[in-house]
Order: structure tokens, then C-alpha cells, then sequence
């Protein structure tokens, strides 16, 4: 039961600095964004503090650590790969072209008689 009073608590922490936002329309733009930032900080502390929070925060630091195992590919694999996605687009995109452009001569041409 706490563990749902604070996320409540954690939503109406957010939605006070949404409302904040809109209530400060005659503010500067950037007091106006400071009270949507406060009203996530606080809400993200408060839910942090809530047995679903504590398991997101594990979930994320074990995210991170499995992230740093990832061996990322080099900069000519990249390329050479990236290369390879826009030929095969430009290969798929002329055979569609040839595609649609033989049904239309078939349909409008043999078929109906259209010229």
C-alpha cells in the first residue's frame, strides 16, 4: 500500500510541474521549463524511494553493465554495412518501379485496351 501512495505522490509531483508550466505562461520560458524539470526531479526521488523504483534502478545499472560488454562495431564496418542497407533500397526500389510498372501494362494495356 505505501508503495502505491508514493507512486501517486510521484504522478502528482509530475503533474504539479506540467501545471506549474501552464500556470507560469506569463514567466520567462525558462522558469516555466525549471518548474517541469523540478516537478520529474521530485517525482523520480519520490518514486525512486518505492519498491517498483528500486527494481528499475537495478534494472538500469544492470543495463549499463551490459552495455559496456557490447563489442561496438568500427567505424568501416559502419560504413561498409550502412553501404550495403542503400544498395539493397535502390535494388528493391527499381525492381518495385519494374513491378508496378509491368502491372500497368499489363492491366491497362492487354487487359482493359487503355492506351
Amino acid at each position: 500500500m505505501a508503495d502505491k501512495l508514493k507512486f501517486a505522490l510521484a504522478l502528482a509531483l509530475l503533474a504539479a510541474g506540467v501545471v506549474g508550466f501552464y500556470l507560469l505562461s506569463e514567466q520567462a520560458l525558462v522558469l516555466r521549463v525549471l518548474a517541469v524539470l523540478a516537478g520529474v526531479a521530485a517525482g523520480v526521488a519520490v518514486a525512486s524511494f518505492s519498491a517498483p523504483g528500486q527494481r528499475f534502478i537495478g534494472f538500469a545499472r544492470e543495463s549499463v553493465t551490459e552495455t559496456k560488454k557490447v563489442v561496438w562495431p568500427s567505424r568501416k564496418e559502419t560504413v561498409q554495412t550502412t553501404g550495403l542497407v542503400f544498395a539493397f533500397v535502390v535494388v528493391m526500389a527499381i525492381f518495385l518501379w519494374f513491378a508496378d510498372k509491368t502491372l500497368e501494362w499489363v492491366l491497362y494495356d492487354l487487359v482493359l485496351g487503355w492506351k
